[in-house]
């Protein structure tokens, strides 16, 4: 495997540093809001929601601002920046209504960033590495994913439940992640005068080409077929896990995504993408069918871990063929309208999950799951193959 450049290590540190300390606060917001500030779920949920679509509109003005600036670094150190100064405010919080503006500052940075960090990406790494340089981020991002709610509960052991002092020490791993990033992440030089000006208009859309748009639609595909997490936690607290150990199901999940995701990435790069993003979907659609059909908490352990393979095989490689399709000039927009669009889509799939196993239970929410999914793989395999679209004048 040939080696990668440093700035795209570097930005998987950044990554796993910040995603520790999000998920060292996140993993322990639910029951303090609830529990030590008195909020009622629905306040919760106020709070999650506002903050994710917070994120994704963010991501695409962010892009296109990137895109106008042609420059990725500075938007991203002002996106993970951002996300560092909002955790004193967590540990600082007295009332509901701190924890919800601190929640929608840390999207928006999230949001910020995401755009053009991806973009950045691409930029650093050869066209022939990409696969393996999306893979190696999405891995360090998930090590962290599992890092810090690990981290958050033997500190709430070691320091006998003090939720704050550990929302203190979230702090520290995001002002790694910032550090790391101002001082081992160099830009490529811009290689020519920006002269494209991305607007919310047809021409502009237009010109991220058809290749792209095919790339939107199998994510969407994708995102229909698979809703939030929060699900398989459900499923497995219906086969007899306790709730104490619930957040193991995330853990499960999240170690294969993380191990699994950067040797995927750079086997990618040698056989080709479209091969592994068909296996995700039938991945996908044997996860949903465990999940719906496989008795106990082991028949659940398969689907949760299949569903972290799934992750593994699509996630990294969709990031590649957006920045494989997308005109360079147009990364960082293309980019924001993918995010969008997913995060439009997976929002419906979540309400429409909420529905089917309101009404009909877990059974019915992942067979439909793996029908969607089942779809998703008949259109991939109809589609061409996306053609990166002319550079813009």
């Amino acid at each position: 495997m040939a080696k990668l450049p440093r700035g795209i290590v570097a930005l998987g540190f950044v990554s796993l540093f910040m995603d520790v300390s999000s998920e060292m606060i996140h993993g322990l917001l639910p029951l303090f809001v609830v529990g030590t500030l008195g909020a009622s779920a629905a306040m919760l949920g106020l709070i999650e929601g506002l903050g994710e679509a917070t994120a994704s509109a963010v991501k695409l003005f962010s892009g296109m601002l990137s895109d106008r600036m042609g420059r990725r670094k500075p938007l991203a150190v002002a996106g993970y920046a951002l996300s560092a100064l909002t955790k004193p405010f967590f540990a600082m919080a007295g009332v509901p209504g701190v924890v919800l503006g601190a929640r929608v500052a840390d999207r928006v940075g999230k949001g910020i960033r995401g755009a053009p960090r991806d973009a950045l990406v691409a930029d650093l790494a050869p066209e022939a590495q990409r696969g393996a340089a999306y893979g190696l981020r999405q891995s360090m991002d998930t090590v962290g994913a599992f890092i810090g709610p690990l981290a958050a509960i033997a500190l709430m052991a070691a320091f006998a439940g003090n939720v704050r002092l550990v929302f203190w020490l979230a702090i520290i791993p995001a002002l790694a992640a910032v550090a790391i990033l101002m001082i081992y992440v160099r830009e490529p030089e811009a290689r020519a005068e920006v002269t494209v000006r991305p607007r919310l208009d047809r021409a502009s859309l237009a010109a991220l080409g058809r290749g792209f748009w095919l790339v939107v639609g199998i994510g969407a595909a994708l995102t229909l077929a698979r809703f939030s997490e929060a699900f398989l936690i459900l499923r497995a607290s219906e086969a007899g896990l306790v709730m104490a150990l619930a957040p193991l199901v995330l853990v499960l999940m999240n170690v294969v995504y993380a191990f699994a995701a950067w040797p995927l990435g750079a086997l990618s790069d040698h056989i080709g993408r479209r091969g592994l993003l068909t296996l995700g979907f039938v991945v996908l659609v044997l996860a949903d069918l465990a999940l719906a059909f496989a008795p106990g908490l082991w028949g659940v352990a398969v689907g949760v871990a299949l569903w972290g393979l799934h992750m593994a095989l699509t996630q990294g490689l969709l990031a590649a063929e957006v920045a494989s399709a997308a005109p360079s000039r147009l990364r960082a927009t293309a980019f924001g309208v993918f995010n969008l669009v997913t995060g439009v889509v997976l929002l419906a799939a979540n309400g429409l999950a909420g529905v089917l196993w309101a009404e009909f239970g877990a059974v019915a929410t992942f067979t439909t799951g793996a029908a969607c999914a089942a779809l998703g793989l008949v259109g991939l395999m109809l589609m061409g193959r996306p053609q990166k679209a002319p550079e813009p004048k």
